[in-house]
């Protein structure tokens, strides 16, 4: 029997499980920090001198919340590769409580939330995200909390309920701008509402009101700097890629269609994100275990779907789980638009991050089925598939952090997704006697990081290679290069003319990743 207090002991040690998986060795696994992260980290040393905003335009924009909690980071601990990451780590971290309450008010099983909590905390997919310093992992993390709170208030009717979720889910607009298609889950669920719930208008108006009204509560700064402050900042590159751009779709908008829908589909099950960033090249996102629980479980939604409809209409028995399975489909199906919807680079793991809750989730409720049905039999039958199901989650708890850890942090293909050559240079600096004028040369972008870790270093310089005349030291005779494979031998050609004394030397990694030294 699963009590509460067992219940509370499970989910504790679940969630320091998948906080240990997304700290262990965070300054070495991914092996570099890449250059989008190190954007938002000096967003965040803007908002800690005062320069904070709502939405930081560069680097395409981005929504400001992540960024000004990387800024909280810095300003508590300091500048460093952990820091950096840390709400990524507490965002990846709450999405495992989340998914948790969410899973267990929507089938009232504590079972399907430990599971579902479970399969969140050790999938390979959420820990890869949650060990990059990327936005778009806060809004699975919001969107668990945001219904989870809906769906209590539908059950307890207690107006503060309403208002918590309202605040979660327009504290999504400050996430990732998947998170602009949220509302629609709220459109999709709300008529099947009205039909499972007796007179659900005339009961619920006044929680309908609140739950807007906080959600407008709290997005009202982002609609504000969107639609009056800086209205060209709801535009996004989206368009550029959308499969709705005849120049993307060439005339074919229903073949575009059909390829990226399937494509979006197949990377659960079959072939993943193709992103050494974003996945494990060629495998699907999700293990084989945990893929065949969601396809059987997403299958299973369906039925239950239309089986419910079905009674709806013939019999007219109301069914509140009726709502349930069309949240489950209508979430899972729109927060893969944004996939969908883009035709670059997919299939595209992280555009889709929006999914994650209502995949495990949907992967719990297998587990839930087979175990539910196996009360029913023998004692035999019931421990042999109790037995089974533990092995089966324990093999992907075991799984799963081994092919992140072992497998894809030391494949040599992933080093350069994470040009970890710059990390290279970053710990040959930190070996340097301080004092000695480093100069750092390359292009726009590789050069990011390399500032972000040497703000606070007068004697760090970064240049492009075009700003190479610009370059003079104060001691000719004690100064040091560093540079990449960059433009690197117009480089050596410029700077060996200027100063004689200076020699190359090349570093090399593990993974073959270069850097070199002139001194």
């Amino acid at each position: 029997m699963l009590t509460k207090t067992k219940s509370y002991i499970l989910l504790a040690a679940i969630i320091l499980l998948g906080i240990f998986l997304r700290v262990y060795h965070i300054e070495s696994a991914p092996p570099g920090v890449y250059p989008d992260e190190a954007v938002n980290g000096l967003d965040a040393i803007s908002a800690m001198h005062g320069q904070w905003q709502w939405f930081y335009p560069a680097n395409n924009g981005r929504e400001g919340l992540f960024m000004n909690l990387i800024a909280i980071c810095f300003k508590l601990f300091g500048i460093s590769v952990l820091t950096l990451k840390l709400p990524s780590i507490i965002f990846g971290s709450l999405a495992i409580w989340g998914i948790y309450l969410l899973g267990a008010e929507l089938f009232r099983s504590r079972q399907v939330g430990l599971i579902g909590a479970f399969l969140t905390a050790v999938s390979f997919w959420s820990i890869n995200f949650s060990r990059i310093s990327f936005r778009a992992n806060m809004t699975p993390a919001v969107l668990a909390f945001s219904f989870y709170f809906l769906f209590r208030g539908l059950r307890t009717r207690k107006w503060y309920d309403f208002a918590i979720g309202g605040l979660f889910f327009g504290l999504g607009l400050h996430t990732y701008i998947a998170f602009r298609i949220a509302p629609l889950i709220l459109v999709a669920v709300l008529p099947i509402l009205m039909l499972s719930y007796e007179k659900f208008l005339k009961n619920y108006w006044r929680s309908i009101i609140i739950f807007v009204f906080f959600a407008f509560l709290s997005a009202s700064p982002m609609l504000y700097t969107f639609f009056v402050a800086h209205p060209e900042y709801w535009k996004s590159r989206t368009s550029e890629i959308s499969i709705m751009n005849p120049e993307v779709n060439h005339g074919h908008l229903l073949t575009a269609f059909g390829k990226t829908f399937g494509l979006a589909m197949a990377k659960y099950n079959f072939w993943g994100d193709q992103n050494w960033r974003q996945n494990y090249p060629p495998y699907a996102i999700l293990d084989p275990l945990t893929g065949i629980a969601f396809l059987f479980g997403f299958l299973y939604a369906i039925l239950k779907f239309f089986h419910l409809l079905f009674i709806r209409v013939k019999h007219g028995i109301r069914d509140e789980k009726w709502a349930v399975y069309t949240f489950l489909l209508a979430g899972f199906f729109l927060m893969l638009l944004p996939e969908v919807m883009g035709e670059e680079g997919n299939p595209h793991a992280l555009r889709s991050i929006g999914t994650m809750p209502f995949v495990f989730i949907l992967a719990a409720l297998t587990f839930h089925y087979f175990l539910g049905k196996a009360q029913n039999k023998t004692y035999m039958h019931k421990k042999l598939i109790t037995g089974l199901a533990f092995v089966m989650l324990l093999s992907i708890g075991l799984f799963n952090p081994i092919k992140y850890f072992v497998f894809w942090a030391h494949n040599p293909k992933t080093a350069p997704a994470f040009e970890a050559n710059l990390a290279d240079a970053e710990n040959y600096i930190r070996t340097i006697a301080p004092g000695k004028e480093i100069f750092f040369v390359s292009g726009n972008m590789q050069r990011v990081p390399l500032r972000l870790f040497n703000s606070g270093n007068p004697n760090f310089h970064e240049m492009h290679p075009a700003e190479m005349d610009t370059l003079q030291p104060r001691d000719v005779k004690n100064f040091t290069v560093i540079l990449t494979d960059y433009q690197k031998d117009e480089i050596v050609t410029n700077l060996t003319t200027r100063f004689p004394n200076l020699q190359l030397e090349e570093r090399t990694d593990r993974a073959g990743m270069k850097f070199y030294i002139m001194k």
